[in-house]
């Protein structure tokens, strides 16, 4: 039972969370009100929309498509038949995919209740029960109309078991509840009314079988607390959302040791307690799908929200974008504050007598570097970026982007500590280009191979490539075409840019119209065969090449452009954490 809750329903609502063919949006069988005020953290799945609704939808009506079959079937298979364990049972046949598949019409919640605490009455502190190892994992199905197809899936995972359980029946809050026991501990399942329930300890069992009865009332729920009220507007709605509150993971950590080596101090450095909840949801808007996601907190210096950055209205790689990328990507951050939060971890790690040891970790970075190392991140601007021109998603029209603030210091930063890599440098015009060595290895007629990775240095940054014809086309782009006629004049690309805040520390954009999917499809083939080859010599002289996947080969990619034409998602950051908006048409 416990294999069908967390292994099984979870990673398949994640990616067959579009598959049902007419399911209707529904209530949750256990709602944020209903549950625990010690809920770390919870999953509901609500359903599909049906009817004309998941037509006008550019997803659904993708994985609707015909056409979309073969990578649908392989992608629930691959789910569905990924124990992780070896098994005689053979694997499942596309019927039989499309048949468990239809347990997601129906709507569930996976959560996560900590361990309860009793106070020690010699001086009131809050100790842990003592129970060896606590599984507060729980989940609710909605079995209505599918009680005959759970139970097959139930019996197929029961089969795939390597260690046959011992079962008994045993009562829990006036419920008849079948408790498996194993070498992992035990797991609890029960078919009471229209649901089904599981848990993993008999404490939690009791506690949401009384809360689906009703028999809990007054006390305190989750949507009381502070964290939950907090990330309130990114919840309540959706296909899918999910809510993880972080101090419950902290008092998890808080007493564990490993040896004489305690968490609690590292958790104090890194100021975990200053973030408050991670919390998202997913909805489908017409033709739109929209993500939405924080993590939510007191995002002031000192706490993990230094990792990101305050960004900016728009970022310095967005210049050498051309109107025709297929994809972009930028992200902003601190790197200084990411240093500083590793030195106090570090300081953390190291107990007093050893603090000395930290001082010598910078001072063998600084003679590694040649400068200090605040000094040498400041020279980075902390945008990495990426970009895509290529049709057929070519690895060679690749091209990363590394802010930098200097160019002289930069370039004197990058000769001390690539010194052995560089075997070319020169200056043309305003851009010095270098070449790196990334290595050889021998090639398959025996004859050594050189991979290499050209650089080209401008006055704000540091561009990136397998071929430096790429990096050419790039700055030769950059130097004929004004920046308001590059990827930022796409109107799509800054679609509802005024309702964001006017400093963004993340974009992204990919247009599925500018792809050729014949060519990406040939390419992939290709490099699945020379792949295989180069394995099958590596290993053994008899080994026979495996091919590309067959979905790949009988699938038509051009099924994809014909629903969807861009996705794109920006970031921020402000006082009260950090925010994510995607939107996929």
């Amino acid at each position: 039972m416990k294999t069908l809750t967390v292994r099984s329903l979870l990673p398949i609502a994640v990616l067959l969370s579009i598959c049902v063919p007419n399911g209707a949006r529904a209530q949750a069988p256990l709602e944020p009100a209903q549950m625990s005020s010690r809920t770390v953290f919870y999953v509901i799945w609500h359903g599909v929309p049906g009817g004309e609704a998941r037509k006008a939808n550019s997803l659904l009506a993708l994985w609707d498509d015909a056409d979309f079959g073969p990578a649908r079937s392989a992608m629930a298979a691959g789910m569905l038949n990924s124990s992780g364990e070896k098994t005689e049972q053979p694997k499942l046949s596309r019927e039989q995919v499309q048949e468990f598949a239809g347990l997601l019409e129906n709507s569930f919640t996976l959560g996560y209740l900590s361990e309860p605490v009793r106070r020690n009455l010699s001086n009131g502190a809050a100790v842990v029960d003592s129970k060896p190892a606590w599984n507060g994992i729980f989940f609710v199905y909605d079995r209505s109309g599918k009680e005959e197809l759970l139970s097959k899936a139930i019996l197929r995972l029961r089969a795939e078991e390597k260690e046959t359980p011992r079962l008994s029946q045993v009562t829990i809050g006036g419920v008849q509840v079948l408790k498996a026991e194993g070498k992992s501990g035990a797991t609890y399942w029960a078919e009471h009314g229209k649901y089904a329930v599981s848990a993993g300890e008999r404490t939690v069992m009791e506690d949401i079988l009384s809360r689906l009865d009703g028999k809990i009332s007054g006390a305190a729920s989750l949507t009381q607390s502070a964290a939950y009220q907090e990330a309130q507007a990114n919840l309540g709605s959706g296909l899918l959302e999910f809510f993880l509150r972080i101090p419950d993971l902290e008092k998890l950590a808080a007493d564990s040791k490993a040896g004489t080596f305690q968490m609690r101090p590292l958790l104090d450095a890194v100021r975990l307690d200053a973030v408050h909840s991670v919390s998202g949801h997913v909805t489908f808007e017409g033709a739109k799908t929209h993500v939405q996601a924080a993590i939510l907190g007191d995002a002031v210096p000192g706490t993990p929200f230094d990792i990101w950055s305050a960004g900016q209205p728009s970022p310095a790689s967005l210049s050498f974008v051309p109107v025709d990328a297929v994809s972009y990507t930028s992200a902003q951050l601190n790197l200084q504050g990411i240093y500083d939060t590793v030195k106090r971890v570090a300081r953390a790690a190291f107990p007093q007598a050893q603090q000395g040891n930290v001082d010598l970790i910078d001072t063998i970075a600084q003679q590694k570097l040649g400068v200090p190392v605040p000094d040498a991140l400041g020279l980075l601007s902390g945008e990495f970026a990426s970009m895509q021109t290529s049709p057929s998603m070519d690895t060679a029209k690749q091209v990363y982007f590394f802010g930098i603030r200097k160019k002289p210091e930069t370039l004197k930063l990058m000769r001390t500590v690539l010194s052995d890599q560089i075997t070319s440098e020169r200056n043309e015009a305003d851009v010095t280009f270098l070449k790196i060595s990334l290595g050889g290895k021998e090639g398959s007629a025996g004859s050594a191979q050189w991979n290499f990775f050209n650089l080209a240095v401008t006055s704000n940054m540091v561009l990136g490539s397998s071929r430096i014809e790429t990096l050419r086309e790039v700055l030769a782009n950059r130097a004929h075409t004004s920046s308001a006629a590059g990827l930022a004049a796409v109107p799509q690309f800054h679609a509802g840019r005024a309702q964001f805040p006017e400093n963004l520390n993340g974009f992204s954009y990919f247009d599925f119209q500018k792809v050729d999917w014949q060519a990406l499809k040939d390419r992939w083939i290709e490099e699945a065969k020379k792949s295989a080859v180069a394995k099958s010599a590596n290993s053994s002289q008899n080994a026979v090449p495996s091919t590309a996947p067959d979905w790949l080969a009988q699938m038509n990619l051009q099924v994809v452009s014909r629903h969807l034409h861009y996705s794109s998602s920006v970031s921020w950051k402000d006082a009260k954490g950090i925010h994510w908006d995607q939107w996929l048409e």
